[in-house]
């Protein structure tokens, strides 16, 4: 009788490997894409509240007299904004790895939706039966949550510079209002001196002719 060959008890336990995690991809996904979309629409709002308007009514000697410089300067400062606050935002998603965060908890949500559709339930795993992947998932879930955290306490530290740097412009622009507003004053003030000052002249140089004229008759009267 042959005897059959005996299974190892590596292979008689042995379960399939899980899968490996599908690669994260790096364009934006839908949580990504909403995180741009919030921060174009906080921008264009803060752009918007800074409008050539606004600006202009700061500065009314300069928008009646030289309107098209005055508009150069508004775009100039627009521009400026909007550069620096995008260039901070790009930064923060960048060195924060944002995007690809994002793109894998967007997985491991889609993930979870489909395991709840099927009736699974990670509730019924213990945690020392987890594969690979289940593991994976669950260390990086809460440090995927704590980046968005983080993310969303920087988009709103970053609002509210945005709105304190708008009120910072508006300060300024009252500031240098007044000054122009003190600069029309003195030359007013100047104006006026130099009108009397030539009055003056013109009225000093008739009496020094009429004072001429009486000593010339009363040097004919003598002789």
């Amino acid at each position: 009788m042959s005897q059959q060959p005996q299974k190892t008890q590596g292979e008689s336990g042995a379960s399939p490997s899980p899968p490996p995690p599908a690669p994260i991809p790096l364009a934006p996904g839908p949580r990504a894409s909403r995180l741009q979309d919030i921060y174009s629409k906080a921008l264009r709002a803060t752009l918007k509240a800074n409008s050539y308007e606004n600006f202009a009514s700061c500065f009314p000697t300069p928008a009646r007299y030289v309107p098209a410089s005055l508009e150069s300067v508004h775009r100039q400062l627009n521009a400026k904004l909007e550069e620096g606050a995008t260039a901070e935002f790009n930064e923060i998603i960048k060195e924060r790895e944002v995007i690809k965060g994002l793109n894998e908890l967007d997985r491991l949500v889609g993930d979870a939706r489909r395991r709840k559709s099927q009736g699974e339930s990670e509730s019924d795993v213990p945690p020392h039966m987890l594969n690979a992947d289940g593991l994976y998932q669950a260390h990086l879930t809460p440090y995927l949550q704590e980046v968005q955290n983080v993310l969303n306490a920087k988009i709103e530290t970053t609002q509210s510079q945005n709105v304190a740097l708008a009120e910072k412009v508006l300060a300024q622009r009252k500031e240098i209002e007044s000054l122009l507003s003190g600069l029309e004053a003195v030359m007013a003030d100047l104006e006026g001196s130099a009108k009397t000052s030539t009055e003056y002249s013109k009225e000093h140089n008739l009496r020094q002719e009429s004072l001429q004229i009486d000593e010339e008759m009363k040097m004919q009267a003598e002789s």
